[in-house]
């Protein structure tokens, strides 16, 4: 109970510094700490324009980021087989939202990224068919692998903790996450990994059934299934940029779990779905809350070690996260909040 007083104490306080009372107090967002700041060492701010329903706050930071002094805001679309990391690498954008095995596995090809902070947990949901329902009962059967994304080391992950070998036992079928749903709806595979808004319209539609969902399901339940990082030439450059960004995004987390409806609408407007409901529920759902409570290190540290189990990395869970994580934004951001 005393946390529960504690947990609306500290929204509240929140919420007076963000000053949201309507759309108008959104878009002039008083900044807060921010003014005892020196201004960002540039103004402009390239964020990933992903379609993908948990980067709801990515979205909302852009309506946010114009209080934390940038003027020059841009959502930057690449191919879809590039991915956020891959963009961030190459200095095509600043700042990104991803999940942990898809920062890791662009650590291990040497890529120049710092992780700066969990954002929420609980976007993923494995769906099986009538034979698939548990981890192990996916041993031999079809799992759909997505090209180019982190939905096979996540089940990976997954079914080498339960004692499977992720390339001997499992029959990978790759194709793009659309075809991969539709195959999966058609019976043509076992499993699908599901990201969301994709749980919430398969549930809508009746197919298949949840065998893992990482909202509620120990381990993966207690960690960050989306982390935000930059890329390391611009942390160094413009590390009060850094901050005040990460700010943004920490804000707009917080109008995620207070006025999903407006998060909603802020991604359809943006074109990043034409599925309001599926998004809106997709929103209502995630696990934002947790940004506040879960540690981001032990995160990484998780992650880091069961890729490394399944095969798929080989870096060093303790390396990662001395070279390859700066929290001391973060941490100052939740003292300023009061988070």
């Amino acid at each position: 109970m005393k946390n529960a007083l504690r947990d609306r104490s500290s929204r509240r306080q929140l919420l007076r510094l963000l000053g949201l009372s309507g759309t108008a107090a959104l878009l002039g967002l008083r900044p807060g700490s921010a003014a005892a700041e020196p201004p960002p060492e540039t103004t402009r701010i390239r964020l990933h324009d992903a379609p993908i329903a948990c980067f709801a706050p990515s979205y909302v930071a852009g309506e946010l980021l114009g209080a934390e002094g940038f003027t020059d805001i841009q959502f930057v679309k690449t191919p879809l087989a590039e991915g956020p990391d891959r963009a961030l690498a190459e200095g095509k954008v600043d700042f990104i939202m991803n999940d942990p095995p898809g920062h890791l596995m662009s650590l291990n090809t040497g890529a120049p990224i710092v992780i700066l902070a969990g954002i929420h947990s609980g976007c993923w949901e494995l769906f099986g068919n009538e034979s698939v329902r548990s981890l192990r009962d996916l041993k031999g059967k079809k799992v759909a692998a997505p090209q180019k994304s982190s939905r096979k080391e996540f089940v990976a992950a997954m079914v080498a903790s339960v004692g499977l070998d992720p390339e001997r036992d499992i029959v990978w079928v790759g194709h793009e996450p659309e075809e991969s749903m539709r195959l999966f709806a058609q019976g043509k595979i076992d499993a699908f990994m599901g990201f969301a808004p994709e749980p919430q319209e398969l549930r809508a539609r009746g197919i298949g059934h949840v065998v893992l969902n990482t909202m509620t399901d120990r381990p993966w339940s207690q960690y960050f299934c989306c982390m935000a990082a930059t890329n390391r030439a611009f942390l160094t450059r413009y590390p009060v940029a850094t901050k005040r960004a990460l700010r943004a995004m920490v804000k707009a987390v917080e109008l995620c779990i207070d006025d999903p409806e407006r998060a909603a609408r802020i991604m359809v407007d943006r074109g990043v779905s034409t599925k309001y409901e599926y998004v809106l529920q997709a929103v209502r759902e995630i696990g934002y809350r947790n940004w506040r409570i879960f540690d981001a290190e032990d995160t990484v540290r998780f992650w880091a070690l069961r890729l490394r189990e399944a095969g798929v990395i080989g870096l060093s869970p303790k390396n990662v996260v001395a070279q390859n994580t700066d929290w001391r934004f973060i941490n100052e951001i939740k003292r300023e909040l009061k988070a």
